[in-house]
């Protein structure tokens, strides 16, 4: 069976590689987590994040948007001292304002779900790469996605960790043409 060259050699991200990225995605709680997670990882690799993730889970309560919203500066500040996760001050107050701008985002436009997928007209892209070095580490969509967030007061949402988002959550299919899931991630496409 082939793979992604980047889920062969190691069983988690095989794991992951099998059952998640690319999966279009559509909940508003597993996107904000993705969204939180790609910033974490910022500078560091997706391994490390994925193997926190169920740690994450718990500290930031299962990453249900009001609860996050609603953590205050100490619970903050004593995850700084917790191995668990990555404890980088800037990117652990950046979980609780990123569920601040996702609420508003919620009350504008009735769903993150719904935002997110907008800037992809609501289906995936398929891309039809043959080989990982065609695959970019961002593009003009990730760039708008990027712009869009920060102006509404999200953080660590770069254009790389955006483009990320978007193959992760699958409004972007990024698995090679010949990876055994690339077709079932095309969204009917």
């Amino acid at each position: 069976m082939q793979r992604c060259h980047w889920a062969t050699g190691d069983e988690l991200l095989r794991e992951y590689h099998d059952t998640e990225w690319g999966v279009p995605l559509h909940d508003d709680r597993a996107l904000f987590e993705f969204l939180c997670l790609e910033g974490a990882q910022a500078g560091l690799s997706w391994r490390t994040v994925l193997a926190k993730r169920e740690h994450y889970r718990r500290v930031f309560h299962n990453f249900e948007i009001v609860r996050v919203a609603a953590m205050t500066e100490r619970e903050l500040a004593e995850l700084l001292l917790d191995p668990g996760i990555i404890r980088n001050r800037l990117k652990v107050w950046a979980t609780r304002d990123n569920a601040l701008a996702a609420l508003a985002v919620i009350a504008e436009f009735g769903s993150l779900d719904g935002y997110l997928w907008s800037f992809v007209d609501g289906q995936p892209l398929l891309n039809r790469w043959r080989d990982q070095s065609e695959v970019p580490a961002s593009t003009e969509l990730s760039d708008r996605m990027s712009k869009a967030l920060k102006q509404r007061g999200f953080r660590f949402v770069g254009s790389t960790i955006c483009y990320s988002l978007l193959q992760a959550t699958g409004m972007v299919n990024d698995h090679l043409v010949g990876c055994f899931r690339h077709a079932a991630c095309a969204g009917g496409r």
